[in-house]
């Protein structure tokens, strides 16, 4: 079980700091090659969908951080 909650927290983070890079690298006006095809989205759509890369890295992280089997509900 530890093994999948280091590979979430490292896909978690990979997705954190590729979402705020692209979002940075977008204001400044360049893209990352393997993001080009979220412009076909148009602008507003294109930054939301980074917006959920960034959101769903720290859902990740948290999941891989946290023991559920010992949390109180």
């Amino acid at each position: 079980m530890s093994q999948n909650k280091t590979f979430l927290t490292i896909i978690g983070f990979l997705l954190v700091v590729i979402g705020f890079l692209a979002i940075f690298l977008n204001f400044v006006g360049v893209d990352f090659a393997f993001l080009a095809w979220l412009r076909n989205f148009g602008g507003i759509s294109a930054f939301m969908i980074k917006i959920g890369m960034v959101i769903i890295g720290f859902i990740l992280v948290y999941f891989g951080q946290v023991d559920l089997d010992r949390e109180e509900i």
